[in-house]
């Protein structure tokens, strides 16, 4: 399956710490560590042991810059397979917060690298859709993203002779939260011209797809360069991802918000009962506004706040992350773990204690 591409050959310890790895990942061993000072080729082996399992596997590192280089190395290691690469798509972020000693609100402030987000997208559509497949992260693969189901259904097939009015496809394209745009087109967008329908995937910038209709029937699929407008290639079939990580079908948004309202009811009575006024008006306010727009648009700000009713999971659960994209047999190889491991406790703790004051201050 992993088709590993190199003009050198394991030599030294390498040899011994592959069949060793290779031996305790056979053999269901839950951790194994590989020692190695710099320069000794811990990558080259760790990439040996990915083909020869061939297993598909995440690989964290504990900031972008290492990320982006291993992702360059595996890249190259791994020309034939499906490499992909999965960190915070944010340029600039700084998180909602509240500080209670001097009653200070922060409000959420981002700015969104688009190329990542492609990229992000990339990286869950190629688990989707095939085997072969390692992903290089950095600690954003703990963060939410939404539900792989609802992620997979959500995606629009359509085959050549189809039978499929233009109108529902349009539709289903709005649900896939792609925006109809006839002058700025770009990734996410798609426009409609009689029985011509373009969009431009979210997972791929480069290559557009031309629908074409002969009246209900799918005539012709094509890609095309959202440049020049060349046709690149013709299709038989074509599946398009949705444009947002967080997409739920109607049933399910309708009982998540059902599920929101219930909650909303049992925390303003305890902000009411201890005497919490202004926190309880707070809370409603802001709650009901992000019903209102979830009921009209689908979507809201801070749509990740209410992942777990979206989810329908219970209290406490733990969230959707890039991991549940993973079948149940990968591998996780974590990079520089003494570094890692800690980062990754300590991030989740300092996020838990940033968001319990929101909630106990009536902002969540």
């Amino acid at each position: 399956m992993f088709n590993l591409v190199s003009n050198y050959k394991p030599s030294g310890d390498q040899n011994k710490a592959i069949s060793e790895l290779v031996d305790g990942v056979k053999n269901g061993k839950k951790s194994q560590v590989l020692l190695g000072a710099t320069g000794t080729g811990k990558t080259f082996t760790i990439a040996n042991v990915i083909a020869q399992t061939n297993k598909p596997t995440l690989v964290l590192a504990h900031n972008k810059t290492l990320a982006g280089q291993l992702y360059a190395e595996f890249k190259e290691l791994f020309p034939n397979n499906h490499v992909a690469f999965f960190i915070s798509f944010y340029d600039y972020y700084q998180p909602e917060a509240y500080v209670p000693s001097s009653d200070t609100y922060i409000e959420k402030d981002s700015s969104i690298n688009d190329e990542i987000d492609e990229m992000r997208h990339a990286a869950t559509s190629a688990l989707i859709n095939n085997r072969d497949v390692i992903i290089v992260a950095s600690v954003s693969c703990i963060y939410n993203i939404g539900e792989k189901e609802e992620y997979e259904n959500g995606m629009l097939t359509l085959n050549v002779n189809d039978k499929i009015k233009r109108s529902d496809i349009i539709n289903k394209l709005v649900e896939m939260t792609y925006e109809r745009s006839e002058l700025d087109f770009h990734r996410g967008t798609f426009r409609a011209k009689g029985d011509t329908i373009e969009v431009i995937p979210a997972n791929e910038k480069t290559h557009g797809i031309k629908i074409e209709l002969f009246g209900d029937e799918v005539d012709r699929i094509t890609t095309f360069d959202p440049l020049t407008g060349a046709i690149i290639q013709s299709k038989k079939s074509i599946s398009i991802f949705p444009a947002s990580h967080f997409v739920t079908s109607k049933e399910k948004l309708n009982e998540a918000i059902k599920r929101i309202e219930a909650e909303l009811e049992v925390r303003l009575k305890e902000l009411k009962d201890n005497n919490k006024l202004i926190e309880e008006q707070r809370l409603r306010e802001r709650t009901l506004y992000d019903i209102e727009m979830l009921k009209e648009t689908g979507f809201c700000s801070g749509i990740e706040n209410y992942s777990r009713h979206l989810a329908g999971s219970p209290a406490g659960a733990t969230p959707h992350t890039l991991m549940d994209y993973f079948t149940d047999d990968y591998l996780i190889i974590v990079d520089e773990s003494h570094i890692t491991i800690p980062q990754v406790r300590g991030m989740y703790a300092g996020d838990q204690a940033r968001k319990s004051t929101l909630v106990d201050y009536g902002f969540r």
